[in-house]
């Protein structure tokens, strides 16, 4: 009982870190003139992806690389089948091809690039070097197409940004936001990997498969409330661009780092499994995407299916 309060409260606390940082982000980048796409772009969707950051860095230098990686597969699995799956279910989400298909497609290049790096069984500082210039070099990409040939996604980050109005107003408040953002998404992050850990060891399961659920669903919460209420508002390109943006980030920036730190041997586990099932949820919604321009109710409830026999799968033939 007391490592599922320490896991609850962990997933709190980066909740609400994550939520505040990318507020008090937001109001910084105003004041210093930021323009709304790179705020969007960077901070909104890439800021979402923070607990997951924050949790897999801690765990690579705590020496739980199954928690690290884990956290990482299993958030862009659930992004997927779990979050866009709920999104399409409350409102089909029409979107513009030439806005995100961009983004899915470099989706899948990110998740092909996983597998191709993990084939030795272990990422290395070599791997994270590859991660983090495909990382840069895709933000350098995806904002010079915005900014100076006018493509139409950039209204999709301008949006991003704006979808989260209430920032602060003040320098102070500002500054506050941003520092209590950061503590108590690493405060967070030390409280759910001892719940998570715990957990783990209490009913002798591995930890990469809490890695893989409990710890990534936690750290996607904040990617679940901006993607859930932009699809309340008929904002469809917000929500998928979110969850796109936050893969991307999830594989080539979180993993870089991570890596960077501290070498992260990869469990049989996901070798065999999970990094089978990312790659087949990102085809999956790339397909959707591209032949229909849209997320309809069916493939909503297709996906949320199909995360369902995930977690099933995960809890019985894959637990081991």
């Amino acid at each position: 009982m007391l490592n599922i309060l320490f896991l609850l409260a962990g997933i709190a606390s980066l909740t609400c870190g994550g939520e505040i940082l990318i507020r008090g982000s937001l109001a910084a980048a105003k004041r210093l003139g930021v323009s709304p796409l790179l705020s969007g772009l960077v901070i909104v969707g890439f800021g979402t992806s923070a607990p997951e950051l924050v949790v897999s860095v801690n765990a690579a230098i705590e020496g739980q690389p199954d928690i690290a990686i884990g956290n990482v597969v299993g958030s862009n699995i659930g992004n997927i089948l779990l979050i866009l799956g709920i999104c399409a279910v409350i409102t089909p989400l029409a979107v513009k091809p030439l806005v995100l298909r961009r983004d899915a497609a470099t989706v899948v290049a990110a998740s092909i690039l996983f597998l191709i790096l993990v084939g030795g069984s272990a990422l290395g500082r070599a791997d994270a070097t590859i991660f983090l210039v495909a990382m840069v070099s895709y933000l350098v990409w995806a904002y010079w197409s915005e900014r100076f040939h006018a493509a139409p996604s950039g209204e999709l980050y301008q949006a991003e940004a704006e979808e989260l109005s209430a920032t602060p107003k003040s320098v102070l408040w500002t500054i506050i936001a941003v520092v209590l953002g950061l503590l108590l998404l690493i405060g967070g992050s030390q409280v759910l990997l001892i719940g998570a850990i715990g957990i783990a060891e209490h009913f002798n399961v591995p930890e990469a498969v809490i890695g893989l659920t409990l710890v990534a669903i936690g750290t996607s919460l904040p990617e679940l409330s901006i993607s859930v209420i932009a699809a309340i508002r008929r904002h469809a390109d917000v929500a998928v661009g979110n969850i796109l943006g936050s893969n991307i980030f999830n594989l080539l920036g979180i993993l870089g780092v991570s890596s960077f730190l501290q070498p992260l041997p990869v469990h049989a586990r996901i070798l065999q499994f999970d990094q089978w099932v990312m790659l087949g949820t990102s085809l999956l919604l790339f397909l959707f995407l591209y032949t229909g321009s849209r997320l309809s109710r069916l493939e909503g409830g297709i996906l949320l299916g199909g995360y369902c026999i995930y977690i099933w799968l995960s809890f019985t033939v894959f637990s081991g």
